[in-house]
C-alpha cells in the first residue's frame, strides 16, 4: 500500500480507537476519510479549503485537550499557514501532528502551487518540532504510530517516492561502512543513494527522522571514516547543513550538499523523474556529485 493510503488507513484505525484524537482535513482527504466521519463527526473535521482555519483549529482542538492529526498537502499546510503553525502552535506551547503528503515535487504536473521544497526548512525555523521524513509506507505508519502520544509537535512529510526496504531505526543507520567519506541519506532519496555510491568505499547514514538531528550519530561515522560528508536530502538543498556544522564544530571537515536547487526555480513541466533530472537528485546525477566531491 503506497505511504499515502497507508497513513489514511493508519488514521482511521486510530481515531476508532482513541476518542482523545482528531483529524481536521481541508477537502484534502475528505473522500478517503467519509467513513470514519460518519462513526465519529465530532472528531474528523473538514474545513474546507481554509487552510489557516485548518491549522488554527488543529491547535484549537489542542487547547481543549484533544491530539489534533491536521493533514493536507505541505505547500497549504505548511507555506501557506506557516503563521498559525508559528503563533497557534509554537507560541502557544501546544502539541499536534501535522501531517503532509506530495513532497518537494510529487504532484509536479498540478504546477509550481502544489510543490514544497522549503516546507522542512520553515519548520527548522522553529523551536522543538519533531520531523519524520518517512522513505516507506512501513516507516510512515510507524511513525505516526509513535507521534500520537503525548504532546510534542511533530511534522510527518509523506512522499509518492519510495524506497524499497524499511529501516525502523532510531537516530541515523548505518547501512555502509567505508573510509573515504560519510554520505547522509534522508528519507525517500536512499535507493538513489544506495545506486549512486556502489563501489565506492563510503559510509552511508539513512535517517527518517531528521529533526532531532543525530549528532552523535553523524559524529561516530565520521570519525571512524573521513571528515568529508555529502548530505542528500528531499527537499532544499543545505536544510540540515547547520546541524552537520553543529555536530562536527570541532571536527575539521568538507560538506557536500545536495537536495532541491536554491539558485533557480525549475519550470520543468513533467513528472517526478523529469524534476529529479532538473535537481540533480537522479541516481545517475547524484553519482557523479558524490564522486566529484570526493576526488573519485
Amino acid at each position: 500500500m503506497p505511504m499515502r493510503e497507508t497513513f489514511l488507513a493508519t488514521t482511521e484505525k486510530i481515531i476508532d480507537a482513541d476518542p482523545d484524537v482528531a483529524v481536521v482535513l481541508a477537502d484534502i482527504s475528505a473522500a478517503q476519510l467519509a467513513g470514519v466521519a460518519r462513526r465519529h463527526p465530532d472528531r474528523v473535521i473538514n474545513v474546507g479549503i481554509r487552510e489557516q482555519l485548518l491549522v488554527s483549529a488543529g491547535a484549537g482542538l489542542a487547547l481543549a485537550g484533544l491530539r489534533p492529526i491536521v493533514h493536507t498537502f505541505p505547500s497549504f499546510l505548511v507555506e501557506r499557514a506557516f503563521e498559525q503553525i508559528k503563533l497557534d502552535f509554537s507560541h502557544q506551547e501546544v502539541g499536534g501532528v501535522l501531517v503532509s503528503w506530495g513532497a518537494s515535487y510529487d504532484m509536479s504536473t498540478a504546477g509550481r502551487t502544489h510543490q514544497s521544497p522549503g516546507d522542512v526548512a520553515l519548520i527548522d525555523s522553529l523551536p522543538g518540532w519533531t520531523v519524520h521524513v518517512p522513505g516507506h509506507p512501513e516507516e510512515a505508519r510507524r511513525l505516526l504510530l509513535e507521534s500520537v502520544p503525548g504532546d510534542g509537535r511533530v511534522y510527518l512529510r509523506l512522499s509518492a517516492q519510495e524506497n524499497a526496504s524499511p529501516h525502523l531505526g532510531v537516530g541515523f543507520t548505518r547501512l555502509r561502512q567505508g573510509s573515504r567519506g560519510v554520505v547522509v541519506a534522508v528519507g525517500p532519496v536512499l535507493d538513489r543513494v544506495l545506486r549512486a555510491t556502489a563501489g565506492l568505499d563510503v559510509t552511508v547514514l539513512y535517517a527518517s527522522t531528521i529533526r532531532p538531528f543525530d549528532a552523535a550519530g553523524l559524529r561516530s561515522a565520521v570519525l571512524s571514516a573521513s571528515a568529508s560528508v555529502v548530505l542528500v536530502e528531499p527537499y532544499l538543498a543545505g536544510t540540515s547543513a547547520f546541524w552537520v556544522g553543529e555536530a562536527l564544530s570541532d571536527v575539521p571537515h568538507r560538506l557536500k550538499s545536495l537536495g532541491v536547487r536554491r539558485d533557480t526555480e525549475v519550470r520543468t513541466y513533467g513528472g517526478i523523474a523529469d524534476h529529479d533530472l532538473a535537481h540533480g537528485l537522479d541516481a545517475g546525477s547524484l553519482g557523479l556529485s558524490i564522486r566529484e566531491f570526493l576526488g573519485e
